[in-house]
């Protein structure tokens, strides 16, 4: 029995159901047990990549927070920072509530959540992988919060100066398995809003490419033994999977995993409730054999003009023991045998690793590419709960600064029902994200983009905290209109510059400009310390918006906003509600919508477009300014009459 969908129906367990929920428990309860578990062991780190300690570095108190900031290392990918609480001497490296990458991307950081009246002591380290320690420290520097109130954030556009072309680096999303596109019975339902979801993502966010788990899973029937004991290939369930895809509008991004049974070394290894096989090959050139196979056959049907417009992204997280029960060297030989299955079917075919969780083994793979010649056309790899580190100096390093960096796992929260999931500070979460990786990144894909999500059993209510922008009825929540906003942008960024207490480390701003002249400017305030998922209030600010070079044409505005009380659908769902009844359905469909209000029009003799608004953290504004249209010339009737 299915227990969802936009409906109400009989959530009555029949026992089929009850052996299904001790099923997902076991998977749960597994899952958690090895998720933690790394094949990284970061004692005794090779020292060649220890990096000096940053300079320059300065802690300053701000209302809500203090803002650090140092001169940046060449190298690093990111900084550790250590902080020290003065009034219980307690030193601990910040996690940002519970992020699996610790380091931090930029040289400018609010470190959030702290005390009013205590002196806080810092130190920062440099680091030249997620996974490689640091080496050395600066000198420690102090601060303490002020006492606030804060002063206004001022936000200054020029609408006349183009800096750039915006990098729309949400153009690759991710998925559950695929499979649920071709379920049965009353799983049809399932099917039914997991493509809805899929072309909600095309539509409208603009995606292209759409990364999943599990296409070699048994489940799609891809490989068996015959009773020779050779292997027998069947690409039929494969097809209809991606002629589903193709038809909305997306291309694949084949991670080839999980291991089929018939070739597995161990098959009783597996993850998830439906227990993908995580193990090896016994026989490598089976592997190779069969990745060959499904390469060739892609090519047969879909042409390589097509496929090669695809990627192929070699297994998921295989530095974690709970996704790969072989070593690192094995995953690094998995590569290997894929690559050249690929390149042999053809060198068009894009394909790639290592996929790894929290930033890990960019620089083993580069490094092992490169020591043995192996085509590396992508970089992937994970981070929840962070922004997205820096590796190019990884690939530069290793001679493959053309390959694409992919982060094609990306999101708020890591951990399955987090409470963070369907909380507003998702949204200016994704909004930081896709700001910062621009220049640097290729793809960032949020995961995932449906809350039609199986891996540790289907969702128990409608708001469960699920990974997905979408919820089961795609119903949107708030980081998914942050996602629509600025996949609404235009295409030609402006320069902005944002000044006073929290710019751009608290309070960001983006600015584009539409061919037809409309102008959108992002405004938002959030933080990565999932402690603060429910906000603080020192960390409110107001904001004064000052836009120039409108020129002599009038201009409509509007405003949106995405905060606890706006474009929040979650909020309008009783807590007490599990699955909502039809009237409950109804009121959720009527709030499911962004939250816009009409402002007064800028006139043409204006010339410049001022506005001051409140910004809650976290909180999202995007002021939008619509070129009036000139009046239309009015006709004379008595002039054209005979």
């Amino acid at each position: 029995m299915t227990r969802h969908v936009g409906t109400d129906r009989d959530l009555t367990a029949t026992g089929a159901d009850q052996a299904d929920e001790v099923h997902a428990s076991d998977a749960r309860a597994d899952f958690e047990r090895r998720i933690y578990r790394r094949s990284t062991d970061t004692i005794g780190a090779d020292r060649r990549m220890a990096l000096p300690a940053p300079t320059g570095v300065r802690a300053v108190g701000a209302a809500g927070h203090i803002r650090l900031g140092w001169v940046p290392v060449p190298g690093a990918v990111g900084y550790l920072i250590e902080r020290t609480d003065g009034q219980n001497g307690r030193s601990r490296i910040l996690d940002h509530g519970g992020s699996d990458v610790p380091a931090v991307s930029t040289h400018e950081f609010a470190d959030t959540g702290v005390r009013q009246d205590v002196d806080y002591h810092y130190r920062i380290g440099a680091v030249a992988g997620a996974e490689y320690p640091a080496w050395a420290w600066s000198e420690p520097v102090s601060a303490r919060t002020l006492a606030g109130p804060a002063e206004p954030i001022d936000v200054r556009v020029d609408a006349l100066k183009v800096t750039g072309r915006l990098s729309r680096v949400w153009h690759m999303v991710g998925s559950e398995r695929l499979s649920q596109l071709c379920l049965g019975g009353d799983e049809q339902l399932i099917s039914a809003e997991f493509a809805a979801a899929l072309r909600h993502a095309h539509d409208d966010l603009g995606a292209t490419l759409v990364r999943a788990h599990a296409i070699l899973h048994d489940d799609n029937s891809v490989v068996h033994r015959d009773k020779a004991g050779r292997l027998q290939y069947n690409f039929d369930r494969i097809d209809s999977i991606y002629d589903q895809l193709l038809d909305i509008g997306l291309r694949p991004v084949v991670e080839l995993s999980f291991m089929p049974a018939a070739l597995a070394r161990d098959p009783e290894q597996t993850v998830f409730t439906y227990r993908g096989i995580i193990s090896p090959p016994a026989e490598w050139g089976e592997w190779r054999e069969l990745v060959a196979a499904l390469a060739t056959h892609l090519v047969q049907r879909y042409g390589i003009d097509e496929v090669a417009k695809w990627a192929f992204e070699v297994w998921n997280e295989p530095n974690l023991v709970v996704f790969w029960s072989g070593t690192r060297e094995e995953y690094l030989r998995l590569y290997d045998e894929a690559v050249r299955a690929i390149k042999s079917v053809d060198p068009r075919l894009r394909v790639g690793g290592p996929s790894t969780a929290a930033g890990e083994w960019v620089e083993l793979l580069a490094a092992h590419a490169a020591k043995g010649g192996v085509p590396l056309d992508f970089v992937s790899t994970h981070t929840y709960g962070n922004l997205p580190l820096d590796v190019r100096a990884s690939l530069y390093d290793n001679g493959f600064d053309g390959a694409s960096i992919w982060w094609t796992e990306w999101g708020v929260g890591s951990t399955h029902f987090g409470p963070i999931h369907d909380r507003v500070i998702g949204a200016p979460f994704v909004l930081s994200g896709f700001a910062a990786v621009q220049g640097r990144v290729d793809a960032l894909a949020y995961w995932v983009v449906s809350d039609h999500f199986e891996e540790l059993g289907r969702p128990p209510r409608l708001f469960h905290n699920g990974f997905g922008l979408l919820s089961v009825g795609n119903l949107r929540k708030p980081r998914y209109w942050a996602v629509h906003l600025a996949a609404h942008l235009g295409d030609h960024v402006l320069e902005s510059h944002v000044e006073g207490d929290g710019a751009d480390v608290l309070v960001q701003a983006w600015a584009a400009r539409h061919d037809d002249g409309t102008v959108d400017v992002l405004v938002w305030n959030g933080t990565i310390n999932a402690a603060l998922m429910g906000g603080d209030p020192r960390l409110n600010r107001n904001v004064r918006l000052i836009v120039t070079g409108l020129g002599d044409t009038a201009h409509k505005v509007r405003l949106a906003r995405i905060d606890e009380q706006h474009s929040n659908v979650v909020a309008q769902c009783p807590p007490e509600v599990l699955w909502p009844d039809e009237a409950v359905w109804a009121h959720l469909r009527a709030h499911d919508e962004l939250y816009e209000e009409r402002l007064p029009d800028i006139s043409a003799q204006q010339h410049v477009a001022e506005l001051n608004f409140a910004l809650p953290m976290p909180g999202v504004a995007r002021i939008r300014l619509s070129p009036a249209l000139p009046p239309r010339p009015t006709v004379d009737n008595k002039e054209n009459q005979p």
